[in-house]
């Protein structure tokens, strides 16, 4: 990949899977991969497949993440 990406471009990764593309300069680019989390690459050196649309992710749209408080005990 030589230019970077768009903002909110779905793509496939050999090794991540699907994620979509968050921010992306000449020099790196960050994916949010679905069931990966967010990784940063060398915008020349990603290997990719850029897709026509985004997958639903399993379990909905995009992830939640939710803390649980825990109770202090007397």
């Amino acid at each position: 990949m030589e230019k970077p990406l768009r903002e909110g471009q779905p793509l496939q990764h050999q090794r991540f899977g699907v994620g979509i593309a968050t921010h992306s300069t000449d020099t790196r680019t960050t994916i949010d991969f679905y069931e990966h989390g967010v990784k940063t690459f060398v915008t020349s050196m990603l290997e990719v497949e850029l897709l026509p649309s985004a997958p639903e992710r399993a379990g909905g749209p995009a992830r939640k993440t939710t803390r649980v408080k825990k109770e202090k005990k007397a």
